[in-house]
């Protein structure tokens, strides 16, 4: 009897030792993630509001709402982006006011006048409505972060960028520059800057955003020239611009003409 219980005692040990065994050898185990799974949830009028979310950020959206709904100035009549075949009412109005913002800075900075702005047509992400102009309206034009900069080009790539401009036949923002063309639209007459002919020798400050400058919309020709940043985005070009102004100009002037 004595023999067995001393059996008895030693097999349960022996299981005790066993188990703790593995049970550090499964904790020393890696564990890998063998397979992912997911599924789309849709964020609609059907998903319940949680009222405690919804009380915390209702004082910062009634403040963002205040000031986005700032009226700043008043547009006699609606700006489309739409309307133009070379040019466009807003796109016109955008590259006149970023070029005398470019131009306020770099005359500051650098003792040089800018020449040319050219934007994109793709850049202007909305319309300013007739009636009230307000801080969401800059928001709506200009959703992006992008910057002001300003680009040394010669003449030459001045040429290119008229030609960029005739194949593309975009209506982009165009201010500084008049380029005439031949009756088919297919190849320039003559090019003035600032009311003078290029020179295919000098140095033109043209006023752009970081992302043309990055080659965006195949706009290479500017990568081919020094960037100056101006610490100024084209959001905030609208902005000052609406707070400066009472009415909102409805500019008609070509800047690129079929003759």
């Amino acid at each position: 009897m004595l023999k067995l219980k001393n059996y008895n005692a030693a097999a349960r040990q022996f299981v005790l030792i066993l188990t703790l065994f593995l049970a550090l050898s499964c904790s020393n185990q890696k564990a890998y993630v063998s397979k992912i799974e997911g599924k789309q949830i849709g964020v609609t009028n059907t998903n319940p509001e949680t009222p405690a979310i919804e009380e915390f950020i209702k004082p910062y959206r009634e403040n963002i709402d205040k000031d986005m709904n700032q009226v700043l100035a008043y547009a006699p009549e609606t700006l489309d982006k739409s309307k133009g075949e070379w040019q466009t009412s807003i796109g016109s109005l955008q590259a006149d006011i970023t070029l005398a913002a470019a131009n306020k800075i770099f005359q500051k900075r650098e003792n040089k006048s800018v020449d040319i702005c050219l934007l994109n047509h793709g850049g202007i992400r909305s319309m300013i409505s007739k009636g009230n102009v307000t801080t969401r309206t800059a928001f709506e034009l200009m959703p992006f972060e992008n910057e002001l900069v300003v680009v040394a080009l010669k003449g030459e790539q001045i040429v290119e960028m008229v030609n960029y401009l005739i194949a593309e036949k975009k209506p982009h923002p165009l201010s500084g520059m008049e380029i005439i063309l031949n009756k088919d639209a297919s190849a320039y007459k003559s090019i003035t800057v600032q009311g003078k002919p290029l020179d295919l020798n000098k140095t033109y400050y043209v006023a752009t955003n970081d992302y043309l400058y990055n080659g965006g919309d195949s706009m290479n020709f500017f990568k081919k020239g020094t960037m100056t940043s101006l610490d100024y985005k084209l959001r905030n070009v609208w902005i000052d611009y609406f707070k400066e102004t009472d009415t909102i100009p409805v500019l008609t002037n070509k800047r690129i003409i079929v003759e």
